[in-house]
């Protein structure tokens, strides 16, 4: 019974069950404010650095930054972590090329291999409410978050000692480094809370300086407008120029922090099923390239990527393929750039004019006659131009 349990007590419980349903990591917060966060997330967006996410706004963020907003008479606010760190390959940790790979193939990040990370995680959470509920014997009132909420989930997370802040802005914990889902329970109970984590990244840069796209501005600051994950996930339109060659092979994601950083030398391969490698590694992209819209989703269905959607995944594979720079693309570009919709056209006529040779000059050439959308058109004669400064060799 509730009232026979003192607030240790309860908290053992509390922790003890989050354990036993599958969750890797729990700690406890208070659901005071999180003040000096909220005043940090407003500065970010006033200094421009959450452009492209209109949704990411002041409102969200001060919403978030109150959990008694979140939920009237809140006194706890249980932060769980879930691992999602994939088996690794036999070949190597994460490789690059392997035997099975396919000629042309782009990466995915790690995050997005297994099923759709919100609804596992949502789905335990529903259920470790109603079962506290059960053995409380008393009616919780509780609001569970994933990312997809206004709730700050690494503010709470660093506060509750689940992690710390790293300098790539990620929550670094000390047992299962950053593979981690964040989710957050605010709740009625009165819980003891846990200590702050002391620990810090020290001195150490190895996450800025590994950045391809320079989008760690500074030490815990991102530029999202820059990062990979943001220009191939939320961004819907054209990807900046300059920042293309900058991108490597990442069509979903990109896990290039987390791979530099010594804390993860701690992973552990997940537990949970769902998580677990579905063959998305790395992806065919001459295979996305030619999906229908029934194939994307058939394809992809119950992951992550379908946030992307189709057309901003063919745009990506696109953008890849021209930075691998092999003349085996130019078939499947010239096709998408024929065929594809405008945004993957664009797109197709970049990576041939980075490829190069005389058969993707003579596809950009043909292009021009048949072209009738001036931003594609553009991207053509852009691509054309740069072809023409270095003559093709084969």
């Amino acid at each position: 019974m509730s009232g026979a349990l003192s607030k240790s007590d309860t908290t053992a419980l509390v922790k003890e069950y989050a354990l036993e349903l599958g969750f890797d990591l729990v700690r406890i917060t208070s659901a005071a404010e999180f003040g000096p966060d909220r005043a940090a997330a407003l500065k970010r967006i006033q200094d421009g650095l959450m452009d492209g996410l209109p949704w990411y706004n002041a409102g969200r963020v001060c919403r978030g930054s109150r959990p008694q907003e979140l939920l009237p008479g809140a006194r706890s606010v249980i932060c769980l972590g879930l691992n999602y760190y994939p088996e690794p390959s036999e070949a190597s940790d994460y490789p690059d090329t392997s035997p099975a790979e396919p000629a042309l193939s782009g990466k995915i990040a790690r995050y997005a291999q297994g099923r759709d990370y919100h609804r596992v995680i949502k789905r335990r959470m529903r259920a470790y409410v109603a079962g506290l509920s059960q053995r409380l014997n008393k009616d919780l009132a509780a609001r569970w978050y994933v990312d997809d909420g206004p709730m700050l989930d690494r503010a709470a997370a660093a506060r509750a000692g689940l992690g710390w802040f790293g300098k790539n802005t990620n929550i670094l914990t000390s047992e299962l480094g950053s593979w981690v889902f964040l989710g957050q329970v605010v709740t009625d109970l009165t819980l003891e809370p846990d200590i702050s984590s002391k620990k810090t990244c020290g001195s150490c840069v190895r996450c800025i300086d590994a950045c391809p796209t320079g989008a760690l501005v500074a030490p815990y600051v991102i530029d999202n407008s820059r990062c990979i994950s943001h220009l191939t996930i939320e961004n819907r339109g054209a990807i900046p120029k300059e920042l293309r060659p900058l991108m490597l092979d990442w069509v979903f994601g990109c896990d290039i922090c987390q791979e530099v950083c010594p804390v993860n030398r701690k992973a552990q391969p997940t537990a949970e099923p769902s998580f677990g490698k579905r063959g998305l590694e790395v992806v065919d992209l001459a295979e996305l390239l030619e999906l229908s819209e029934e194939g994307f989703r058939a394809r992809f269905q119950g992951t992550p990527i379908l946030r992307a959607k189709r057309v901003g995944l063919q745009r990506n594979a696109c953008v890849a393929l021209g930075n691998l720079k092999k003349t085996a693309a130019v078939p499947v570009l010239t096709q998408a750039l024929r065929q594809g919709e405008p945004l993957v056209r664009s797109h197709a006529a970049w990576a041939l004019g980075e490829i190069g040779g005389r058969t993707a000059q003579a596809a950009l050439e043909q292009a021009t006659q048949l072209e009738n959308d001036p931003e594609v058109l553009a991207e053509i004669q852009d691509a054309l131009a740069g072809l023409r400064q270095a003559p093709p060799t084969f």
